[in-house]
């Protein structure tokens, strides 16, 4: 890009070629779709701003004026989308010194956070509410997604054929496309093909629901899918159960904390999400860790005291 590029370039008109050249086509459609947000933000808030005009002061005002209708962590993604191209444009020579280096990121006071995953009991209370018929349905979903804590597109993409009852294993290898058009799509990334563990209890439920059912179609994903028609229909059961309101994404997240807070290593929940690392389970998770640390305190202070 060097070749092509001048100072004298709009920093907008860089970043779009950027991202046409390093991320069209290497990235997934929805992470391609967050770069092109940013885009038309850097198009909006800097519109006349030059590749070369780029300086500390600057980059900083454009991060503050993102912040000013964004939340913290909001602008910080922000700020993560267009550093890269920001770095290269260093390297190429076209601005002397790194702009974003010890930029500060503000942002607006977060909104209070719905709860983001149920207690055990919590959890139990909501399965008990399922109407789980003979007829595939919604509530078959919310329970496939507590019991396994796969991803809302992994579920879509269940078929009867993934699962080996004879093992207790339901094999994870495809996701559904259901912001598109329909059909199969890979996985997010190569360590979310996986086989999850299932207990007896779901396999013998499962065993008689796909009874029948042709093998290599997906169980919930007959007609066009919105994720709020699923978190409606949760939100409803929630309610009933009288628990706080969650997403269908929630009970992915609940399904990794009663994991962690059973004792379960972070490596075996990792592996179990799809994660692609066990950092992503420990920045998702890091409270829930927290809390087991200072459990894990008292419990060595009890045993050392006791010798």
């Amino acid at each position: 890009m060097a070749k092509d590029s001048k100072k004298d370039e709009l920093f907008s008109d860089y970043l779009e070629r950027w991202i046409k050249v390093y991320k069209d086509g290497a990235v997934r459609k929805v992470t391609l779709d967050k770069y092109l947000l940013a885009l038309s933000w850097v198009r909006k808030l800097v519109p006349t701003v030059t590749i070369g005009e780029l300086d500390r002061v600057t980059y900083q005002k454009l991060i503050n004026d993102y912040a000013k209708s964004h939340e913290r962590q909001t602008t910080m993604d922000f700020h993560h989308q267009i550093k890269g191209s920001i770095l290269d444009a260093v390297d190429e020579g076209l601005i002397p010194r790194d702009p974003t280096r010890k930029v500060i990121i503000k942002g607006k006071t977060p909104r209070d956070k719905k709860p983001k995953y149920l207690s055990q009991f919590e959890l139990h209370s909501l399965l008990r509410t399922l109407d789980l018929g003979t007829e595939v349905n919604w509530d078959w979903l919310i329970l496939l997604v507590a019991k396994t804590g796969m991803r809302f597109s992994e579920a879509l993409a269940v078929t009867p054929k993934d699962f080996d009852f004879s093992r207790q294993t339901l094999s994870v290898d495809k996701t559904w496309d259901y912001k598109g058009n329909g059909g199969f799509l890979p996985t997010k990334n190569k360590s979310s093909v996986r086989k999850i563990q299932l207990d007896w209890q779901t396999i013998v439920q499962f065993s008689e629901l796909v009874k029948g059912k042709p093998e290599n179609e997906p169980l919930f994903a007959g007609c066009k899918v919105y994720n709020s028609t699923v978190n409606d229909v949760l939100k409803r059961k929630c309610k009933e159960a009288n628990v706080p309101v969650i997403s269908i994404h929630g009970l992915r997240h609940t399904h990794a904390s009663l994991l962690l807070f059973a004792g379960v290593s972070i490596a075996s929940v990792a592996m179990r999400l799809g994660h692609a690392s066990m950092t992503t389970t420990q920045k998702t998770y890091l409270h829930i860790i927290h809390e087991l640390e200072n459990k894990d305190v008292d419990t060595i202070m009890r045993t050392l005291s006791s010798l």
